[in-house]
């Protein structure tokens, strides 16, 4: 191998360690919130009946942030640059999270979070599509595997911090981690195919375009339906997870951190597993096909399981965590659905947008726990949700080993 090819590979490989870095860090202060929500909004003076509808408020806030951001982010990506949106997305959100750990009411956290939120949302985004326009067509499904396994344990250390140390130091952790990532970001380099776009006489980052052309848009639409049912598996199952311990009888109180933190190990193996099944079957639709129904009856499991004691509740969370685990084959899917020109508005806005759909999905959820109860509020929404997401998949063409180089008029 000529030395170009060997600094070549070894520019690649940096990068994917780094995109990996900062998903790792992503998710830690992505799911924080739902690891220290107990405790913070008690220390915070809120009481035990307001537990479930502040947490709410909180998250759904967090969840609003990611929607815009994605926005932002995305066409910020596709004008700009995929390095400067790494950079500004990382400073935002982990200055926001060191200001998390002084919030003193619910109005203050909820706002934080906010913030934290449009931050968060350009993270993963801006790294696959770094990495899929930067790697061998054949190949790229193991670069965006890596970053979404590495990421993916960015949870299992925030529930590692929080249960170790105070709320305030996690949310210090997170922020301070991101800073020190920035460092490491100094070394990375833009995307060829952006390089090569920059100069062509198109539109770039213009979300419009996903919506001013029926086929574009509805392609665009079934990208985010394929991902849906794996924010409600963490954002609702698992996070409610004492509330969903009383109603199956748990033996003891289940602890929502410990089931993250085991949900994303999880996803993590999960994300692996998929990388490398899409590689062998050479399709990335079938792989996720799979993986929709093995979530479906992950879920059924954990619904049935009534008197289940905190060893079996771990077992189950990392059932549900790894048929959830196609996250990051779920965002290369998107990011390579479309043309370098907004491709990166595409891969940031949505993953960000099917985050932003746990705000209706709780909504719906609250609504049924109410008429129906939890348990089968649980069943009615895994099974609409399950159902749209298989329908979107199947409305999708197969794009492994896609050639990315191109643009949309």
């Amino acid at each position: 191998m000529d030395p170009k090819s060997k600094a070549n590979n070894r520019n690649v490989i940096f990068l994917v360690i780094v995109a990996a870095l900062g998903y790792f860090v992503d998710i830690y202060d992505l799911v924080l919130f739902s690891v220290v929500r107990v405790q913070s909004l008690t220390e915070i003076g809120v009481s035990p009946e307001n537990m479930q509808s502040d947490g709410f408020l909180i998250i759904n806030s967090q969840m609003f942030g990611l929607l815009l951001g994605g926005i932002l982010w995305g066409v910020l990506g596709d004008k700009l640059g995929r390095i400067k949106v790494l950079f500004g997305s990382i400073l935002l959100y982990s200055l926001a999270n060191i200001a998390n750990g002084f919030v003193t009411s619910v109005n203050s956290y909820a706002i934080i979070r906010f913030i934290a939120g449009i931050g968060l949302a350009g993270e993963l985004g801006a790294g696959i599509t770094l990495v899929a326009e930067t790697m061998d067509k054949e190949k790229r499904g193991y670069g965006t595997m890596i970053v979404g396994a590495i990421g993916l344990l960015g949870a299992a250390v925030a529930a590692t911090v929080a249960s170790k140390y105070t709320w305030q130091t996690s949310y210090f952790v997170g922020g301070g981690m991101g800073l020190v990532l920035l460092l490491l970001r100094v070394g990375t380099f833009e995307s060829g195919m952006f390089k090569h776009a920059a100069g062509a006489d198109v539109s770039k980052g213009n979300i419009f375009m996903l919506f001013n052309n029926k086929k574009r848009f509805l392609k665009y639409l079934y990208c985010i339906l394929i991902g849906i049912p794996l924010w409600f598996v963490v954002g609702i199952l698992v996070t409610l997870a004492p509330e969903f311990g009383k109603a199956l009888g748990a033996t003891e109180p289940l602890k929502a951190g410990t089931g993250i933190m085991f949900t994303y190990f999880g996803i993590a193996v999960g994300d692996v597993v998929t990388g490398l099944l899409s590689q062998v079957l050479k399709s990335r639709k079938k792989t996720v096909f799979i993986f929709h129904l093995l979530s479906a009856i992950s879920v059924v499991v954990y619904l049935t399981s009534y008197g289940l004691t905190s060893d079996s509740f771990i077992w189950i969370c990392l059932f549900m965590g790894f048929s959830v685990g196609y996250w990051a084959t779920f965002v290369t899917i998107a990011s390579e659905q479309f043309g370098t020109n907004i491709r990166a508005t595409v891969t940031t806005t949505a993953p960000n947008f099917v985050r932003g759909a746990l705000i209706p999905i709780t909504f719906l959820f609250e609504f049924l726990a109410k008429k129906y109860g939890l348990i089968s509020a649980g069943y009615l929404v895994m099974g609409i949700l399950t159902i749209i997401a298989m329908f979107g998949l199947s409305q999708l063409k197969e794009s492994f080993s896609k050639d990315l180089d191109y643009l949309e008029e």
